[in-house]
């Protein structure tokens, strides 16, 4: 059995009452540690919590050569666990093909993802959301044309747009709200953006401004993310009034 399991937003404690069963009761733990991370626990906290040993997994074990974990999950119960939601990337779904094909039965086991978050936190319908994009650190000078599109496509449709920012764990280090904001000034400097730091934590910070205003500001630890809106309902723009910092 190969069981993925989301782990949640932000500690060792966003996990699911399921996903700790299955981690507790599983012969091989892994930790993918290259798509995201928790901003509230390293892997000490969790092996403490969960009471199993576990060892971290680099992009090439999982999307080069999973032998490994493959070859463990035909005969023992192996887990991997996956920051936020357990199939929120695709490489995860190539490795769960790979288990199918060898006979190997898969479980997934999911946990709150920053899509969802997003709408909590702001107030905004996760229906009325477009295409979603992401800001890498490189180019420094200028975005692909591609992400500057998604953005104007949406907008045009009235539909929100959901920004990831580039994150290099291996390197420590992850893009903030300001520096997506300064990337994105070529949409327009009175561009509305909101900013999310730290979903999931007891203290999400949530910020609602013009681009040229987003730039200025320190949103504390990562991780974060951002959203461009398209065209607000009435009942959307009272939440964002309501529960976020407004910066217009």
């Amino acid at each position: 059995m190969l069981s993925f399991v989301g782990l949640g937003l932000y500690d060792e404690k966003s996990i699911t009452v399921r996903g700790v069963e299955v981690i507790r009761g599983a012969d091989f733990v892994f930790l993918e540690n290259y798509t995201s991370k928790l901003g509230g626990a390293g892997i000490e906290k969790l092996e403490k919590y969960y009471g199993k040993d576990i060892e971290i997994l680099q992009r090439e074990d999982v999307e080069v050569n999973p032998d490994k974990v493959l070859e463990a999950a035909k005969e023992r119960e192996v887990v991997i666990l996956v920051a936020g939601d357990s199939m929120s990337a695709t490489t995860h779904v190539d490795l769960r093909l790979r288990a199918n094909a060898l006979g190997i039965e898969t479980k997934i086991i999911h946990g709150t993802s920053s899509i969802t978050a997003a709408c909590g936190l702001t107030g905004l319908q996760n229906y009325r959301f477009g295409k979603s994009t992401t800001i890498p650190f490189e180019p420094e000078d200028k975005l692909p044309d591609s992400i500057y599109q998604t953005i104007r496509e949406n907008r045009e449709r009235g539909l929100h747009t959901l920004v990831y920012l580039d994150i290099k764990v291996e390197q420590d280090r992850y893009m903030k709200g300001n520096e997506a904001a300064e990337k994105l000034m070529e949409i327009g400097e009175d561009c509305m953006g909101i900013v999310i730091a730290r979903a999931g934590s007891q203290k999400p910070h949530v910020v609602t401004g013009r681009l040229k205003e987003l730039v200025k500001m320190d949103f504390g630890e990562p991780l974060h993310l951002m959203i461009i809106p398209g065209d607000l309902h009435h009942i959307e723009m009272e939440a964002l009034e309501s529960f976020t910092e407004m910066h217009l």
